[in-house]
């Protein structure tokens, strides 16, 4: 009974702060000092014709009922159509949001491996991690944006080990089935596209991954040498127990909800600064797309980009509540 309260407590919660995330948003686009509807049709539209448009886009009903229409629209994938692009913003999406998504993927990894090797090596005091925690700690320290311009001119001018900007340097390249590049790129056996690919992954990845990697692995670091000085520890120790098998067997696992919590909260803060690397290295994601929708006033776009950014942050944060309380049984009650 415990078990099914605790998964529906947080499904209701999750539903509850997505349809207040919903009615923030559409309280933007309404309150916003320009108007959608001349941002659509033009400054000098008729008279006649805005109010047509504006009656077929319901802006002229009560705001409850707007905003009904609004959520019902959203449950059935309807984001409106983009102001500059003209086309639906889900279809804007679908065309966007892999380039992000691969690039997030990459990153997370990148900061997942990075974290335990920081809050492993820490805790357990191998030689060389305080010079790795004092790298990674000066790297996370630095804006998105500035370890960005510092990769590019260290990498990219001086060195030419890594490229620069976009996805891949081939025109030719594998689109589908699943748009994420370097899959596709194997699936056709493109594996000159898929080196190609990895390349450009790099640079943007590192950058996004060196801030989370340190929070996660100082958050690691930090349940590890706590559960150290644990009783199980200890009398896994007294069983003659190599110290090896100590630290893997018992301390790193009952370690690892905290930093399950920390994860799910860098992914939110992950997207933030995708937004500002996709827009530095000219990559085709749905950062990219939101800065170009920015200065044409494209309200659906913005308002679209916002929604998924956002429900992505709580369906993860929900799923990592959800992971503790089956990775720990303690959490239900």
């Amino acid at each position: 009974m415990d078990t099914v309260r605790f998964f529906a407590s947080r499904l209701l919660g999750m539903i509850v702060v997505l349809l207040v995330l919903a009615f923030m948003v559409f309280c933007l686009q309404r309150y916003t000092p320009a108007d959608p509807v001349r941002v659509k049709l033009g400054a000098n539209a008729q008279p006649q014709i805005v109010a047509a448009e504006r009656h077929r886009l319901g802006y002229d009903r009560p705001l409850p009922v707007q905003y009904f229409d609004y959520v019902k629209g959203l449950l059935h994938g309807d984001l409106q159509d983009s102001l500059r692009t003209r086309h639906p913003v889900t279809t804007d999406l679908g065309n966007t949001l892999p380039a992000t998504l691969e690039l997030t993927i990459f990153a997370m990894v990148i900061a997942l491996v990075l974290a335990l090797i920081l809050g492993i090596a820490s805790a357990a005091r191998v030689r060389g991690a305080g010079l790795l925690r004092i790298v990674l700690v000066a790297g996370s320290s630095a804006p998105v944006f500035l370890l960005a311009l510092l990769g590019l001119l260290l990498f990219y001018r001086r060195l030419g080990w890594l490229p620069s900007t976009g996805r891949t340097k081939f025109t030719d390249y594998p689109t589908g089935p699943t748009k994420f590049l370097t899959i596709d790129s194997l699936i056709h056996g493109r594996f000159d596209v898929f080196r190609d690919a990895v390349r450009h992954l790099i640079l943007p990845g590192l950058c996004v991954a060196i801030g989370p990697a340190v929070a996660i692995g100082r958050v690691l670091r930090s349940s590890i040498l706590s559960n150290l000085r644990s009783d199980y520890v200890r009398t896994a120790r007294a069983k003659g127990l190599r110290e090896s098998a100590v630290l893997w067997k018992h301390t790193v696992r009952n370690s690892l909800g905290a930093s399950l919590s920390m994860t799910g909260l860098q992914v939110g803060l992950m997207f933030a600064g995708i937004v500002v690397i996709e827009q530095i290295f000219a990559w085709p994601g749905i950062g990219f797309y939101t800065v170009q929708a920015i200065p044409r006033l494209d309200f659906p776009a913005i308002a679209g980009v916002t929604l998924f950014l956002g429900a992505a942050y709580v369906v993860i944060n929900t799923a990592v509540e959800v992971l503790q309380g089956v990775a720990d049984p303690r959490l239900r009650v």
